[in-house]
């Protein structure tokens, strides 16, 4: 058939389809698998239509044969052929459905398209469907049948301003008996979507959980099915088992190991889908990206749609799975993604989801919760900081190592409150054995009372904020006041807290005027029992270990700590009758509180000097 032939009909695109078209001509991207999940999609959605209609009009699969896809390279004539057998178009629905953008897009679409950096990932989300076949084709020749009817036509392109239209006898072996071909000419440079093997991928990555068949067609003419054709997650719990949700695990997150939890379920009402998520046991190698990016997959109606819809805060960012809509469309652009308010309560109504399994898990399946707490702890302690709304329950859900053992709960903790006590104590700091040691603890030792030690990063942020559990507020033994005094001692302490006879006003006057503005203020602690001086920071502003963290990170020029002193200890009481080494013996106890803290002293050759003059003297 010529163009001569008069049968042929030439028509113009729609403007937006011209310009679109003219991106996908001109596409330079590297990545361009996207087009074939893009044909696969609107097949199964032909077959699903088919299947829909039959309903009332079982003619149209009179012919028993099941709606099905298949894929056919052709390396001799340089062609990819993809074909269903599902409802067909006819004349008219070939002009509307590829002359015209209807819901895929529109002009302010395509202007977006075009200035996008990432236009790959557009296209992906946008899902501009058929069109996105001209990045890889030169020509196309869609030849289609509608179920029912005696005629088949032809659509063809070669992504310019226009289309020829012309109808197909039903004796050309070109004409489907029911259905549509798309016959892609491939471009030079797209050779390589006629191998098998990359077909085979890409169906698996993004198609593998349509319902339909998927068949490739090898160069013997010989088809064999290669997706699973079975949405895992669709199907009821009482037809899984627990080695089914093991595959479905690491095809779905691509891993190795064995999921620690398996949520699965199917939420019906307002909003229709299904979810089957997995928390890994151990760590992924990107949980620490700064993007800190969920990795679920978003799938329309068995079709997969993005892996980067945000569908989980980034607190479980570890969690991997899928959730299959029934009820969005398939042609989600990023701003949909972003604002859709049916995306927002499924957001919603699966983080309760998670946070309610992790707790019903760490109540009937601690190892197993174990195995998620030690390798994403750190990460679930970002939603204290960041979610209000489950702030308590994640409390409630962390593990902490304190004073009185490893793993305890908050819950346990406020169990084995101490007579008296009415607040949480805590101490944060970047290693476990300097936590220990550190002198803040001396007087909460000496009573008995447990205080959480904090290590990972992540600590000095969430416990920056006004916390309570259970009504107890949670103290940082590094910030403001502490008043122990209502907190009976231990017997074997007793005798830590003798008083001292010496004048306080005096010391602290004289310990003032030495450091001068190297401190904001000295005062007696409460803290200390056996060690001479500690650092603090004062009640307001960011707790010590943060203003640390913040230094590192030029976020904050810091502000001055509070010297506290032990009024009982020979070192502070010999400050009183030292004469001239009174400045010496003021700055030791700035620099040795530094020291114990993890930190430098200011000048590292002055404190050296003046602890060698002080043990000259001692000397003599």
């Amino acid at each position: 058939m010529t163009t001569a032939d008069p049968a042929i009909e030439t028509k113009a695109f729609q403007a937006e389809v011209s310009e679109l078209l003219n991106l996908m001509v001109h596409s330079v991207y590297s990545e361009t698998d996207i087009f074939l999940r893009e044909l696969i999609s609107n097949a199964s959605d032909a077959c699903d239509k088919l299947r829909y209609e039959a309903i009332s009009h079982p003619a149209l699969i009179a012919d028993g044969e099941a709606p099905k896809i298949r894929i056919i390279p052709d390396k001799g004539a340089n062609t990819l052929t993809i074909a269903d057998s599902g409802i067909g178009m006819d004349r008219q629905e070939l002009i509307d459905d590829l002359g015209t953008i209807a819901r895929s897009g529109t002009k302010s679409f395509v202007a977006r398209l075009k200035d996008a950096k990432d236009g790959l990932g557009l296209i992906g989300q946008f899902g501009v469907g058929f069109y996105s076949a001209f990045m890889v084709a030169e020509r196309i020749v869609v030849i289609s049948r509608r179920a029912g009817s005696e005629e088949a036509w032809t659509w063809s392109s070669e992504g310019g301003s226009g289309f020829d239209i012309a109808p197909v006898g039903l004796t050309d072996a070109q004409a489907p008996k029911r259905g549509t071909n798309i016959v892609l000419h491939l471009k030079k440079d797209a050779a390589k979507y006629l191998e098998t093997f990359q077909i085979e991928r890409i169906v698996r990555a993004y198609s593998d959980n349509i319902q339909f068949p998927i068949e490739l067609v090898d160069d013997k003419g010989e088809a064999k099915q290669i997706n699973s054709a079975s949405a895992l997650w669709q199907r009821p719990k009482s037809e899984l088992t627990p080695d089914d949700y093991k595959e479905a695990y690491k095809s779905i997150a691509g891993a190795f190991d064995e999921p620690a939890m398996t949520l699965h379920y199917r939420a019906e009402g307002r909003y229709s889908y299904a979810v089957l998520l997995f928390a890994p046991s151990t760590k992924p190698f990107d949980l620490f990206d700064p993007e800190r990016k969920a990795r679920v997959k978003l799938y329309v109606r068995r079709v997969f749609i993005t892996d980067d819809a945000d569908l989980l805060p980034a607190y479980l960012r570890f969690v991997r799975g899928v959730i299959d809509s029934e009820d969005l469309p398939l042609n989600l652009s990023r701003e949909m993604l972003q604002n859709n308010p049916q995306l927002a309560q499924i957001r919603k109504a699966v983080t309760g989801r998670i946070i309610g399994e992790l707790e019903t898990l760490a109540d009937k399946q601690p190892e197993n919760f174990a195995k998620i707490w030690e390798a994403f702890g750190p990460v679930i302690k970002e939603g204290i900081y960041e979610d209000f709304e489950r702030r308590e329950k994640l409390l409630a859900l962390s593990r902490f190592t304190t004073t009185s053992g490893e793993n305890r709960t908050l819950k346990q903790y406020v169990a084995d409150l101490k007579p008296n006590q009415t607040e949480i104590y805590f101490l944060a700091g970047d290693s476990l054995e300097r936590l220990k040691s550190n002198p803040k603890l001396e007087s909460a030792t000496a009573r008995g009372i447990e205080v959480l030690l904090l290590t990972d990063p992540v600590d000095a942020f969430w416990s920056s904020a006004p916390l309570e559990f259970e009504g107890k507020p949670l103290k940082s033994l590094s910030q403001g006041d502490v008043d122990f005094s209502l907190i009976p001692l231990t017997d074997d302490s007793q005798k830590d807290e003798s008083k001292s006879g010496a004048d306080e006003a005096d010391i602290i006057a004289a310990i003032k005027l030495h450091l001068g503005d190297r401190v904001t203020d000295v005062r007696a602690s409460q803290r200390l029992t056996t060690s001479a001086s500690c650092l603090v920071a004062g009640s307001h502003g960011p707790d010590r270990e943060l203003e640390r963290l913040l230094a590192r990170q030029n976020r904050g020029a810091g502000t001055k700590p509070i010297l506290e002193i032990n009024l009982r200890h020979p070192l502070v009481t010999a400050i009183a009758k030292a004469g001239a080494d009174a400045a010496d013996l003021s700055f030791l106890l700035l620099e040795q509180a530094q020291i114990l803290d993890g930190e430098l002293p200011e000048d590292p050759a002055a404190f050296a000097g003046r602890l060698n003059r002080l043990v000259v003297r001692s000397l003599h």
